[in-house]
């Protein structure tokens, strides 16, 4: 099974939202700061659960947010 590439656009969504902080979005999806940092930067991919309440809080579907690419290797 080819590996999968999980990419988002969080930082772009918080920009656009007022610059919202790390802390306002991760205290709005109930998780913590350290959290949405580590999805921001591509270290740690979310739950499927959580994504879409992330997504919920911009407002927008869950493909807006978060894309993925598999690994043709």
């Amino acid at each position: 099974m080819s590996p999968i590439k999980i990419s988002n656009n969080i930082r772009r969504f918080r920009f656009e939202a007022s610059e919202m902080s790390q802390a306002s979005l991760a205290k709005a999806a109930g998780v913590t700061r350290q959290t949405i940092s580590a999805i921001e930067a591509n270290k740690y991919s979310p739950s499927l659960e959580l994504a879409f309440r992330i997504a919920h809080v911009f407002g927008v579907g869950i493909e807006a947010v978060f894309s993925y690419e598999i690994d043709p290797n």
